[in-house]
């Protein structure tokens, strides 16, 4: 049968005839509830537009904007929110009733409310705890917090009477006041009761001027006695004399407190007494030691930190002197002093750094490797007098140490001073006759200077002193830079005959013998040198390149072919067989040979780097993400490969960040700082090739296919890292990235 009408058993109101498993427990309450809410919500709208109506009938000044936000963020609580509500306020109230003394209760009714949204109920909770606990700082800071500024200073007000020694009471209280004048009147106030109160102390001085503030800090230290921030705050107002009183009465005070001493030294240094300070911080140790103040190594280093950033040196240098040597062990003291150094470096406390390896020279004055870092230290954070300083104290104290003399000749010689640069490798040269390493820089010197017939002479005295192949090496090359062909001839035939096995020198006379277009003698040297040197790379290839210079691609190859079965896996003989096949114009050659060349040597970078530029462009990038998995991700010539690429799709950042991979990864090669340089000049601004530049310089790149051969030609022996750059350059600027 069709049901027209609602049967009354089956309505949620008038459920009365079913029983508890039919009818879900709580439904009918939560629905009252709900229209409960639905109701206040209807009231308080209307209320609102009461309030927002005009007084002319019919009209409105309700913004509907701002209406409509109002509405979205009114909160709209769920039935079974308001039932936790309700639980909660129930076992609170019960809270409240049987420990009615019991603060916390009343604040977490308080709270309970302001969440509920009833502010009125909640203020009339807290007054109640107020009344109940009076000495309950806390419900008196929660009473002043759900209350307007205004009624905030009365509750307050009450609250300090029930409690005046109450700080929190008193703070908040001189917080609510925004005139600074009755700010100043609550805290006298407050320190009238509590005046033993740091905090208080702390406040109201901060709000008086310089004067005030030493008088005010006077009176607190004789409240707070022990309390070295007072003492110090205080010295700091005062002129010198009465400065120097503060710290000595605060001294007798707290004689335990190692502050007091460190202000003490630095304000003596802040007045030019630097003599006296480290008399000051050892007086310190001594006192502190004999109030039984166990002394922390760690500590006071880290004090020696924060002394060198307020900018004292001097009181920082006292410090690291006095104790970076506690409780290290004599086997101990090198190692742990020079990681303490290395650790400062890393903070940016270069001073304490300088101090610790100041004390470790006293310490260890013949220790090459400590002046070797204090060196490096002054070269990179110190001036060049500090520099010079450092070097030839280190010269004095390890005259065997030729890299020390080598150090000071050349920091003399980038600051223009070549006569004392000459000066220096005398010195070194009584100190180490027959050291190659003085010799030969003492030949660079006056090379370098184009001094050459010096530079003869000095190789002259070497060759008659100790005969080595880099001394003989230096020496053909002076008669080369003299354009002296018949002398350059005659000391590489002596020099080869004095060492077969030195594979430059060969290189050397096939060079010489090009250069007068002999290439059939350059011929000769290149075989006799392989005789002699049948793993030399470099002969391998010079041989080759000889040989296809001639025309004879068919003898070169030969050539190669014989070097690859002498000297296997070697991507050098590789990557010139596949240019030489691509050379002579046959592709499918260099291809196969290229595909041996990655199976040989899959981990070649170079080799990976020349199959990127030599597959069709669609393929490249495969082929860069193959040659990235093989080499691990961290080959530079794959890195600038890639880079290139990116160059090529017009990826400027991308591009720019794999370069500076490249580079960074092996900064010797020069012809990575010649793209990357190449590249900021089409793409990037002025500052950014001034730090490619700049950074180039810094690493003073000596490899690289294109970087040597213009190093390397005798009319560039003289030019310095930025004119070889830009030779390169000019060089490759052709070789744009295709």
């Amino acid at each position: 049968e069709n049901m027209n009408a609602l049967d009354p058993r089956t309505q949620i109101g008038g459920g009365q005839g079913l029983d508890g498993i039919q009818t879900p427990a709580g439904i009918g309450g939560a629905m009252t509830d709900l229209t409960a809410v639905g109701e206040g919500r209807g009231t308080v709208l209307s209320l609102k537009l009461d309030r927002l109506s005009d007084s002319v009938s019919g009209q409105t000044v309700v913004d509907p904007k701002g209406y409509l936000t109002d509405l979205k963020s009114m909160k709209i609580s769920s039935a079974a929110e308001i039932s936790d509500i309700k639980k909660a306020r129930l076992l609170l109230k019960s809270v409240t009733q049987t420990n009615p003394k019991h603060a916390p209760g009343w604040i977490a009714a308080a709270r309970l409310e302001e969440v509920a949204g009833k502010l009125v109920a909640a203020r009339s909770l807290i007054q109640k705890g107020c009344e109940y606990c009076p000495q309950s700082e806390d419900v008196w800071l929660e009473a002043s917090r759900l209350q307007s500024n205004e009624n905030a200073r009365a509750v307050l007000a009450n609250g300090v009477r029930e409690n005046p020694t109450s700080v929190k009471l008193w703070l908040q209280a001189a917080k609510l006041e925004e005139e600074p004048e009755r700010k100043k009147r609550v805290l006298r106030k407050a320190l009238e009761q509590v005046p033993q109160s740091v905090k208080l102390w702390k406040e109201a001085v901060a709000l008086e001027n310089e004067d005030d503030a030493r008088i005010m800090l006077s009176r607190a230290v004789e409240c707070c006695p022990l309390h070295v921030e007072l003492w110090l705050a205080l010295a700091r107002l005062e002129t010198y004399e009465n400065a120097r009183k503060v710290l000595n009465k605060a001294r007798e005070t707290i004689p335990t407190e190692s502050a007091i001493w460190i202000t003490a030294a630095k304000l003596e240094e802040a007045n030019g007494n630097t003599k006296v300070v480290e008399r000051i911080i050892d007086r310190a140790l001594k006192s502190l030691q004999a109030h039984s103040v166990i002394l922390n190594r760690e500590t006071w280093l880290k004090e020696a930190e924060a002394t060198e950033k307020a900018g004292s040196p001097a009181t920082c240098r006292a410090i690291v002197k006095a104790t970076v040597g506690l409780s290290v062990d004599d086997e101990d003291r090198k190692r742990t002093w020079m990681a303490d150094a290395e650790e400062c470096l890393k903070r940016g406390s270069v001073e304490t750094a300088r101090a610790i390896y100041a004390h470790a020279l006293a310490v260890f004055p013949g220790k090459k490797s400590v002046w070797l870092r204090a060196a490096q230290l002054e070269k990179a954070h110190g001036t060049s007098e500090a520099l010079n300083e450092i070097l030839m104290k280190a010269v004095k104290y390890c005259p065997q140490a030729e890299i020390l003399w080598l150090m000071a000749a050349k920091e003399k010689w980038l600051s223009g001073e070549v006569p004392a640069a000459r000066d220096i490798l005398e010195h070194a040269f009584e100190a180490n006759p027959d050291s190659e390493e003085i010799w030969l820089a003492a030949f660079k010197l006056e090379f370098e200077n184009n001094e050459p017939q010096r530079a003869r002479f000095i190789l002259e005295k070497a060759r008659e002193r100790m005969s080595t192949e880099r001394v003989w090496m230096k020496s053909v090359i002076v008669e080369r830079e003299l354009k002296d062909v018949a002398r350059e001839r005659e000391l590489l035939s002596e020099s080869l005959v004095r060492f077969p096995s030195a594979w430059k020198l060969w290189a050397m006379l096939a060079q010489l013998e090009e250069r007068e277009n002999q290439l059939g003698k350059a011929r000769d040297a290149l075989q006799r040198g392989i005789k002699h040197c049948p793993t030399s790379v470099v002969l391998w290839l010079e041989s080759a390149r000889i040989e296809e210079k001639s025309d004879n691609v068919p003898r070169a190859r030969a050539v190669l072919d014989q070097a690859r079965h002498k000297i296997p896996h070697n991507p050098e003989l590789w990557l010139a067989t596949v240019r030489m096949e691509s050379r002579a114009g046959n592709p499918k050659n260099a291809e196969n040979s290229m595909a041996k060349a990655v199976q040989e040597c899959p981990q070649s970078g170079l080799l990976w780097a020349e199959a990127i530029a030599m597959a069709p462009r669609p393929q490249r990038k495969s082929k860069s993400v193959d040659a990235l998995k093989r080499c691990n991700n961290n080959d530079p010539y794959v890195q600038a490969a890639v880079a290139k690429l990116f160059w090529n799709d017009r990826k400027v950042e991308k591009a720019r960040s794999w370069f500076n991979r490249a580079v960074t990864l092996n900064p010797d090669i020069g012809d990575f700082w010649v793209w990357y340089y190449q590249f900021e000049l089409q793409h990037g601004d002025e500052a950014k090739q001034a730090a490619v530049l700049e950074r180039c310089e810094k690493a003073e790149p000596r490899h690289g296919e294109h970087w040597q051969s213009v190093a390397k030609a005798v009319e560039n022996a003289h030019d310095s890292t930025k004119q070889i750059l830009m030779k390169t350059l000019r060089k490759v600027a052709s070789a744009a990235p295709a």
